[in-house]
C-alpha cells in the first residue's frame, strides 16, 4: 500500500467545537477548550502518523468580522487555510443559524478540494426531523460536501469521519518526521495552557485583552523551570489579573502549572509577571512580536 499523506484543514465560525474535535481527531489536547469564543488565536497544526499515513490537521480562529488588527490576522489563519489544504472540514452545529458569515461560506463553496461538513452538538437534538432538516438546509448551501453529523464531545461518529479522511488523502511522502505531534514548539503550549486558565478565570473583556510570552523555558530531566509575562493594555487591567494579595494571579499558576506538568510529564516550577502594554492589540509591531504577523 503506498503511502498518503495531506493536510486537512478545519474552519467554521466561533464556539461550534472545532477545537474539541481536532483534539477527538489527534487524540492529544493541542488546541485549548473553554466555553469562550475566539479562544484559538493562531492556527495550530496537530499530526497524526501510522505506518500507512500521515494527517497535518490544522485547527483555525473561528471566521468573524474583525474590529482590531489581532482579529484580521485571526480571520487570514482561517482565510488562510482554505488555500493549502488537501481536505477541508467545515464544522457547524446544530444551533447555529446556516447564513451566519454568508461571505466565507460562499468562498467554501467555491473550493475544488473536497469538502466534509460536519454538524457537531447531535447531542443536543431532541427530535430526529429536526436533524433531518437541518442536514437538507447545509446540502443546499454546501453542495458539494459530505456531510457527517457528529457529537465531538461524546465522541460520537468522529472515527467514521477520521476513516473517511483517510480514504481522500493524496498518495504521498510525510511532510513532517513521523514522530511529529505538532509543528508549535514547546514554550508555545506553556503560552496556550496558561491563557485558557485565564479566560476560564477573569469575566468580560480581560481575557481577549491578554498575551502571554515565555521569557524562559530551562528544561532538565526531570523538571522544567519556566518564567512566562502576562500582557495587558492597561494599569487597571494588571490589578484585576493580580487580584487582591496576589489571590488571582497564584490561582492561574497553580491550575496552569498542574496542566502543563501533565503534558510534559515533569514537575515544573512557573513563575508568572504582569506587564502592561498599551492598546497590543492594533499596533504592528506588538503583533509581530507576538507572532501574530509575518
Amino acid at each position: 500500500m503506498e503511502h498518503k499523506a495531506g493536510f486537512v484543514n478545519i474552519v467554521g465560525n466561533p464556539n461550534v467545537g472545532k477545537s474539541t474535535l481536532m483534539n477527538d481527531l489527534v487524540g492529544e489536547r493541542i488546541s485549548i477548550i473553554t466555553s469562550k469564543a475566539q479562544t484559538t488565536r493562531h492556527r495550530i497544526m496537530g499530526i497524526v502518523n501510522t505506518p500507512d499515513y500521515q494527517i497535518v490537521f490544522s485547527d483555525t480562529p473561528g471566521v468573524l468580522t474583525p474590529k482590531y488588527k489581532l482579529q484580521e490576522s485571526m480571520l487570514n489563519f482561517s482565510e488562510g487555510a482554505l488555500v493549502d489544504a488537501d481536505v477541508l472540514i467545515y464544522v457547524t452545529d446544530v444551533v447555529e443559524d446556516p447564513s451566519k458569515n454568508a461571505d466565507f461560506l460562499a468562498k467554501v463553496a467555491k473550493e475544488k478540494i473536497p469538502v466534509l461538513l460536519v454538524i457537531n452538538k447531535i447531542d443536543l437534538v431532541k427530535v430526529q426531523v429536526q436533524l433531518e432538516e437541518l442536514t437538507e438546509k447545509w446540502q443546499g448551501l454546501l453542495p458539494n460536501a459530505e456531510i457527517f453529523p457528529i457529537s465531538a464531545k461524546e465522541r460520537f461518529n468522529v472515527d467514521n469521519l477520521l476513516n473517511r479522511i483517510v480514504e481522500l488523502l493524496p498518495v504521498s511522502a510525510p511532510y513532517f518526521g513521523k514522530d511529529a505531534l505538532t509543528d508549535k514548539p514547546a514554550r508555545f503550549f506553556v503560552t496556550e495552557i496558561i491563557r485558557e486558565k485565564i479566560l476560564l478565570q477573569y469575566e468580560k473583556e480581560i481575557p481577549y485583552s491578554v498575551e502571554v510570552i515565555v521569557e524562559k523555558f530551562e528544561e532538565k530531566e526531570n523538571s522544567i523551570h519556566i518564567m512566562a509575562v502576562i500582557y495587558v493594555e492597561r494599569d487597571s487591567q494588571k490589578g484585576i489579573i493580580i487580584g487582591h494579595a496576589g489571590s488571582k494571579i497564584k490561582k492561574v499558576g497553580m491550575d496552569a502549572r498542574k496542566d502543563i506538568e501533565k503534558f510534559f510529564g515533569k514537575s515544573v516550577f512557573l513563575e508568572l509577571f504582569v506587564k502592561v502594554e498599551p492598546n497590543w492589540r492594533n499596533r504592528e509591531n506588538k503583533l509581530r512580536s507576538f507572532g501574530y504577523l509575518e
